[in-house]
This record gives structure tokens, C-alpha cells and sequence, in this order.
């Protein structure tokens, strides 16, 4: 796993960090990792931690939808945390809806939503 993208268990959810200078090809093998993770950990929750992008484009917004996805398919919820206010405002105006992902303030926030099941 590159540096620029982390996943690491926390409970029993991946907390999934992507920063600001993902690649096309870190994407490929996040998804793959990623995919891999939650079948072998048999995990509840996939926790998308955004909070260090600055900005984001419609390229950001498809790893978010990709990779909720993903998730969703192996039976696993997707929260996104560390949002800013300028980030939301930029994927709405791209269009972006993200049906398959729920939003948290905080990784305590989403961790708490994933133990009420």
C-alpha cells in the first residue's frame, strides 16, 4: 500500500485514509486490497477518512462511489468522515450522489453508528 493511501483495522471496521495525491493506479490497488480486507476480516463497517483533500474533482468523487461499492457488495456499510464544507459543496455542484455511503462527522461518530448496527 502506497503512501498516499492506508487501510487499518479499527474495531471492527477499515478505516480507509485516502489523501490528496492518489493515482490512478493506487485506486486499482486500493480497490483490490480493499476488497480483499473485508472478505478475509469478515468486517462491518468501511470507513473512508477524506479529511486530508483539500479539494475534490469528479475523479474523487468516483473512488468514493467505487470503492462504497465495493464495499456494500461484500456486505459491509460505508461511512465517509473528515468532509469539509467546501469538499460537500464541490460534489454536489459536480453532481456526485453517493447513494451507497453515509456520512460521519468524526471516526468516533461513524464507529459508534456502526456498533448500533
Amino acid at each position: 500500500m502506497s503512501a498516499v493511501t492506508s487501510i487499518h483495522l479499527v474495531e471492527d471496521a477499515l478505516l480507509v485514509s485516502i489523501q490528496d495525491d492518489v493515482t490512478d493506479t493506487e485506486i486499482m490497488d486500493l480497490q483490490d486490497t480493499l476488497s480483499h480486507r473485508i472478505a478475509d476480516e469478515t468486517v462491518r463497517g468501511v470507513i473512508l477518512d477524506i479529511s486530508a483533500l483539500e479539494i475534490v474533482d469528479t475523479f474523487v468523487g468516483r473512488i468514493i462511489a467505487q470503492l462504497a461499492s465495493i464495499s456494500r457488495l461484500l456486505d459491509a456499510e460505508t461511512y465517509v468522515v473528515g468532509m469539509r464544507p467546501a469538499v460537500s459543496v464541490t460534489l454536489v455542484e459536480l453532481g456526485m450522489y453517493l447513494p451507497e455511503t453515509k456520512t460521519a462527522l468524526s471516526l468516533t461518530h461513524a464507529l459508534s453508528q456502526l456498533r448500533r448496527g
